[in-house]
């Protein structure tokens, strides 16, 4: 029985050990969703909290292919419009990593996320993430004013009036001639 207890004790001694080697990683929610105009800078926060330890951080991108697949790969540091910071610890033990992407092309958008890897976790972990969207801003064809445009449309609301007015008189102006036409006829029928 003592041997039995001292085992039990062995074990849950090197249970409770393991269990406090280990890093335990809460994340942090992401901003959802950036839109930037092209050939301007974004930036991207991932954060989370990290007990008895630091993990490596690394950042990667999904994008989706022309077939609809969805592709995987690691941002290049070594692109001079990537800055990726070494993270900022918070007053609230949050670490915040930052990547700055500038003069951004429309081939940046993706889904940006951080891999969070170190021995002691149980499982490498990727932060929630957030989608960047790049767009090209459309050009205007006419610089028309809101006084214009809208004088433009009560004109038009005003035509439209005028003209749905007389296509409806004319279809009662006829409807009422063939009406006088068939009761001339009758009367005439019932005379003969």
């Amino acid at each position: 029985m003592v041997a039995v207890t001292f085992l039990f004790l062995c074990f849950w001694a090197a249970g409770v050990h393991g269990d406090l080697s280990r890093i335990q990683v809460t994340l942090e929610p992401d901003r959802p969703s950036l839109r930037v105009q092209l050939s301007h800078t974004a930036h991207l926060r991932c954060c989370y909290s990290a007990t008895r330890g630091a993990v490596e951080t690394t950042w990667f991108i999904s994008i989706q292919t022309v077939n609809g697949t969805s592709a995987l790969q690691g941002v290049d540091r070594r692109d001079n419009r990537v800055t990726v910071d070494e993270g900022n610890l918070t007053a609230a033990g949050v670490m915040c990593h930052t990547l700055i992407l500038k003069e951004a092309r429309l081939n940046d958008s993706g889904l940006y996320q951080c891999f969070l890897n170190h021995s002691a976790l149980r499982h490498s972990v990727y932060t929630h993430g957030t989608f960047l969207q790049v767009y090209r801003p459309m050009v205007k064809i006419l610089d028309i004013s809101e006084s214009t445009k809208n004088r433009i449309l009560t004109a038009e609301g005003m035509l439209l009036m005028v003209v749905v007015l007389l296509h409806g008189t004319m279809m009662l102006y006829e409807e009422t001639q063939s009406n006088e036409e068939e009761k001339g006829q009758k009367g005439r029928g019932e005379y003969l």
